[in-house]
């Protein structure tokens, strides 16, 4: 594959961030490659596709039904707009234009993130309105109560890295005022490991992507009861339309589930955490290099090797750092989250072995012993 960048002049990147999009997203393992190709070389009814993909989607995360997207971004507006026009053909078709329907979803001030794009832009494109309640750092159960009106049509609870993690209401609250004012919650879960628990807290609609955690192709799904997938799935008539999936990326999708579903997710983390470690003992021993393990912030069961930058014994500070890895050959991508506070981070997910000894080469290039 190589070969095919090269054709274009682009030269593979060294992914040490994460799954992230901007860098394509996951490795995809050859079992679900050979299941796209196998896809791609037959005709199906995508209906029918799509129906049963998400029958085995549905098994794997523990709820009635499942509607594959393209990803969790597509995954949010298809779940809004389900719920703002339900399987109304003519509402459908007017959408993002709800008319006189209920269209405004309320979620936590810290949960309107921004995600490569607004996560607010997503409920626009679905038809609703999003209702900020509370404070950046401090939403009550009250808050979001007191915001609902006759024009709420959903609550939205964010659980990311990217929200803010201290001083929001818990999902568990969220439910509890969804069901006692009679009203959804959606749950955008994209990049979450456990595919089981998000559907068992009682939310409505759960939001997965299928190119993180899963390590699938650029895709998604959105699960949750039989009548309300229905309704995501009658979104393809309308908004949906330019979100379509096409048969391949169902077929790695759901390859994909399959093959994540066979591992042990908790002893992956465990070899995680052991080769961060090690790594972090090399790089610790480098000029201005403070090196430790961290686990991911919104607890998932991710282990990473954080680099706090020294300026003066390094030479550079951490953005300055960033860029320079990022700009070598190939380009080597760290997770730069909180460079301007002077810490970079090694994710071992996407980084081979072989990446890695890039990555520990070229930082001892860059920040040479000193006699």
């Amino acid at each position: 594959m190589a070969d095919f960048y090269d054709s274009l002049g682009l030269t593979p990147a060294v992914n040490a961030n994460g799954k992230m999009t901007a860098l394509g997203g996951s490795r995809l393992s050859e079992e679900t490659i050979e299941t796209m190709g196998a896809a791609a070389r037959a005709h199906v009814v995508m209906d029918d596709l799509m129906v049963a993909a998400g029958r085995e989607l549905a098994a794997a995360a523990g709820t009635e039904d499942a509607c594959p997207t393209t990803g969790a971004a597509s995954g949010v507006a298809i779940a809004v707009a389900a719920l703002v026009a339900g399987t109304d053909v003519a509402r459908i078709e007017a959408l993002p234009d709800a008319g006189d329907r209920p269209c405004e979803v309320i979620l936590p001030k810290g949960h309107a993130v921004h995600f490569g794009a607004p996560l607010t832009q997503m409920i626009a494109l679905g038809g609703g309105r999003a209702v900020e309640a509370g404070s950046a750092n401090k939403v009550r159960a009250a808050h979001l109560a007191g915001a609902i009106t006759d024009r709420t049509v959903a609550l939205m609870y964010v659980q990311s890295h990217h929200a803010v993690q201290k001083g929001m209401v818990s999902l568990a609250e969220t439910v509890a005022v969804g069901r006692e004012h009679g009203i959804p919650v959606i749950v955008d879960a994209a990049a979450e490991e456990d595919l089981r628990r998000w559907p068992a807290t009682g939310a409505d609609l759960v939001v997965y992507s299928g190119g993180k955690a899963i390590g699938g192709p650029a895709s998604g799904f959105i699960c949750g009861s039989s009548e309300l997938i229905a309704a995501c799935r009658a979104q393809y008539a309308g908004i949906g339309r330019p979100m379509k999936v096409g048969k391949e990326t169902v077929a790695g999708l759901v390859q994909a589930v399959r093959t994540y579903g066979r591992a042990a997710t908790t002893s992956e983390g465990e070899r995680q955490r052991t080769r961060m470690h090690a790594l972090a003992a090399w790089l610790g021993a480098l000029p201005g290099i403070e090196a430790r393990v961290v686990q991911d912030e919104a607890g998932r069961q991710i282990f990473r090797t954080e680099l706090t930058v020294h300026p003066e014994a390094a030479g550079r500070d951490a953005v300055s750092l960033a860029a320079e890895l990022v700009a070598g050959t190939p380009g080597i991508h760290l997770r730069d989250h909180h460079a301007s506070s002077g810490r970079l981070a090694v994710d071992p997910r996407p980084l081979s072995d072989a990446e890695e000894e890039i990555l520990v080469r070229r930082l001892t290039e860059l920040l040479p012993a000193r006699d």
